[in-house]
């Protein structure tokens, strides 16, 4: 005959990371138990943006942090499969939630973007799915200062 104790009930540890960009503590009423939320999307502007075909440039967009399934498949994609390129575009299609006044974002409007619009895409994508965070650390070229950039938006001179 085996005799045991039964074990304690099992709690998730009470850790509490330092709040960043991206995540904020809320406290639930009634409860007095404090909960962590998580951000998920991320607001962003295109350096130059994308022209539909009514000649509308729509710079700002929504990108959401990306789950495994987003990455898992667009490598079942024919597209994908033919070139490895096109990975980086189903990608980006997959969880960009908005861009400008268009909702239903795909591989096509991904597609006719600017280069250097896909290139920032995939910079903050990695940014917010690696990384955690949009800041970028830079160096001023005329005085070698170091400070950070939020690459989520802004214009020069915004707070």
């Amino acid at each position: 005959m085996r005799r045991t104790m039964p074990a304690p009930p099992r709690q998730a540890p009470q850790t509490r990371e330092p709040e960043q960009a991206g995540t904020a503590g809320t406290g639930e009423q009634g409860a007095g138990a404090e909960r962590d939320t998580l951000r998920t999307e991320f607001s962003f502007e295109l350096p130059r943006g994308y022209v539909d075909d009514s000649g509308t440039v729509h710079r700002h967009g929504v990108m959401r942090l990306a789950t495994a399934r987003d990455e898992l498949i667009p490598l079942r994609d024919d597209r994908v499969r033919e070139n490895s390129a096109y990975l980086s575009v189903v990608l980006i299609a997959r969880v960009i939630t908005r861009l400008g006044t268009i909702e239903d974002v795909h591989a096509g409007i991904v597609e006719n973007l600017f280069a250097s619009d896909l290139a920032f895409l995939q910079d903050f994508y990695r940014r917010i799915n690696a990384e955690g965070h949009t800041r970028a650390a830079v160096t001023c070229p005329s005085c070698q200062e170091h400070f950070a950039v939020d690459l989520a938006g802004g214009r020069l001179g915004e707070s």
